[in-house]
């Protein structure tokens, strides 16, 4: 049967993957919903146009057999060449509607066949608009003397106080802790997560070019958009990344150019900047983990991205290359699920560059319920940063009641 903690171990996960299905089947819900509207509103408008010709219709019959009546002289048979007219009107509108709707279910089609790296036609974004802040206050503090990260935040979500900070202004290259970003502008332009895309030489050149962690996809290997999300986030996967970018915005640069549209409506414009989807070190690839933390709140409130933060583990679907898929893995959550935190550490992102040292976003809960988030950089190994998470969460961790 297991000792207690083992039991109590499987019921944890257990939970967590009830938790994490139940999330996926709203979300597809939604998307069905979305699909359905997309499809629906072509037709709407066309009927919306006959309706109002036909309205129009009227009016000028009426209007003829008004003057008709006034003046004795007038043809009776211009009201009969009115409403042929108005039925030639009405007939070439619906010839135009079942074209329209042929050229829609077209499109679909072309859409679901098509395995180019374009972007999606027909995409309804769906961004807030909502910007996040937090403060220093009498609260705020130096963090605990064994967190030896050079750049720190930490903050308290139901308040938006910073109870820790070290340098949380101060530029840095978030080097893949980016992917948080990267994850959230695609998650509010995506509408079917079961759509595929097709690795290109593009996506594994540049993940190899610049030394990156991988996924595991190949080239030429069709993938689920779903896919590309969980594998640009568990190993950080450079291929995922760029293929993710690619399927939305047609080309990495074009994606580039939407999430910097994205911090400027997140209000973070003025010391964040980013020139990739990876975090490649750039001179120009830059932000401050006071601003990464507010990417994180924001992507904690997109139920896709936090279902892909949270995953520990996940199995790719089975592919030509890969029959079995791909098991990836979060190692950062994996390892500090059995630090002392004061509570669970339920999301998280590492990274590492050189300029930047070991680095990590987090998000967390203690066993009262309040929530925090974390980040830090400039720690030396990865699992000095996975120490200086569990320590900053157990020093400001609440007990119940």
């Amino acid at each position: 049967m297991g000792t207690e903690a083992e039991r109590e171990e499987l019921e944890r996960i257990r939970r967590r993957k009830a938790r994490a299905k139940q999330m996926r089947l709203e979300k597809e819900k939604a998307i069905r919903r979305q699909k359905l509207i997309k499809k629906l509103l072509p037709v709407l408008a066309v009927a919306l146009v006959i309706f109002a010709v036909g309205i129009t219709a009227i009016v000028h019959t009426v209007s003829a057999s008004v003057q008709a009546g006034k003046a004795s002289g007038v043809d009776a048979g211009k009201t009969q060449e009115t409403d042929a007219g108005t039925a030639v009107v009405t007939a070439s509108l619906q010839t135009e509607s079942d074209e329209a709707a042929g050229e829609e279910q077209e499109s679909d089609q072309a859409q679901n066949d098509s395995s180019e790296s374009e972007a999606p036609e027909k995409i309804q974004p769906t961004v807030s608009l909502k910007q996040y802040s937090a403060q220093e206050t009498s609260r705020t503090a130096a963090p605990p003397s064994e967190v030896n990260s050079s750049n720190v935040i930490f903050l308290e979500r139901e308040s938006n106080d910073i109870l820790a900070a070290r340098d949380c202004h101060t530029v840095i290259n978030p080097a893949s802790m980016t992917k948080v970003l990267t994850i959230l502008v695609a998650a509010e332009h995506i509408v079917d997560l079961d759509d595929t895309f097709t690795m290109t030489a593009e996506c594994t050149d540049y993940s190899y070019v610049h030394d990156c962690s991988n996924a595991g996809f190949e080239k030429n290997e069709q993938v689920t958009v779903r896919d590309l999300f969980y594998g640009t986030i568990l190993p950080s996967g450079g291929e995922a990344a760029v293929g993710l970018a690619t399927y939305v915005a047609g080309s990495h640069e074009a994606f580039v150019e939407l999430m910097n549209r994205k911090l400027e409506i997140l209000g973070l414009s003025d010391t964040a900047h980013f020139t990739n989807c990876v975090g490649i070190y750039d001179k120009d690839h830059h932000c401050t983990v006071y601003d990464m933390a507010m990417i994180m709140e924001a992507a904690l409130d997109n139920e896709l991205c936090r279902e892909v933060l949270s995953a520990h583990t996940y199995t790719t679907s089975a592919t030509a290359e890969h029959p079995e898929g791909l098991l990836l893995s979060n190692w950062f959550l994996r390892r500090i699920e059995d630090q002392d935190t004061g509570g669970e550490v339920v999301c998280g992102k590492t990274g590492f560059v050189d300029q930047s040292g070991n680095c990590s976003v987090s998000y967390g809960v203690d066993l009262s319920g309040k929530e925090y988030i974390c980040v830090t950089t400039g720690a030396q190994g990865s699992w000095r940063c996975i120490y200086d998470h569990a320590a900053l969460y157990k020093k400001y961790a609440k007990e119940p009641g």
